[in-house]
């Protein structure tokens, strides 16, 4: 992406390390945890790939076409999630997966057109959504937090993939990655 270098570059961290703590998630005890943190490692690695200061390397035309295919499988893939989530009656995490990486696909399609600014009214509706759910999960954070302090009944502690607050920062980092990517569009 385009933009400060020094700016890239803590994106570039950021998003490596939620990607790295997704798959950390991966192994958790709760079965939704596992099945969401999977998308979520991809969309993480990739941003971080994606954040890379073109200064530093710009990569070919084609690895722009193959972050458009990834990530078009991964739009397809949550979807598909959705589809049956909304059979069972919910889905609302699956329809953000599927808009976060409709989202990678945009930005991915205009940086193999090799122009640097897409269609400013899909930008902005893009910007307006991650805004929303950037405001939204960091709001839910204060009380999932206060919560997870103790453990219920006495049991053990939850291990570092089942503890809720930590995905909601992990979902938190990536929607706040995904604004400052898109404000270099």
């Amino acid at each position: 992406m385009h933009g400060p270098e020094s700016s890239g570059w803590l994106l570039v961290a950021l998003c490596a390390g939620t990607g790295a703590y997704c798959l950390v998630r991966m192994r958790s005890r709760i079965e939704e945890q596992r099945r969401t943190a999977g998308g979520e490692a991809l969309m993480g690695f990739g941003m971080a790939a994606m954040a890379v200061p073109a200064a530093v390397t710009a990569p070919p035309r084609w690895a722009w076409a193959l972050y458009t295919v990834v990530f078009g499988a991964a739009a397809v893939r949550a979807l598909w999630a959705l589809r049956a989530a909304r059979a069972a009656r919910g889905g609302g995490h699956h329809l953000h997966h599927m808009v976060g990486a409709c989202a990678m696909v945009y930005m991915a399609a205009v940086m193999a057109g090799g122009t640097h600014s897409g269609v400013p009214v899909l930008t902005g509706a893009l910007l307006v959504y991650f805004t929303a759910y950037v405001l939204r999960t960091g709001a839910r954070l204060v009380p999932v937090a206060a919560a997870t302090v103790a453990p219920a009944g006495g049991g053990r502690p939850p291990g570092w993939g089942d503890r809720a607050e930590l995905a909601g920062a992990c979902r938190l980092s990536m929607g706040m990655g995904m604004l400052a990517m898109l404000l270099t569009m």
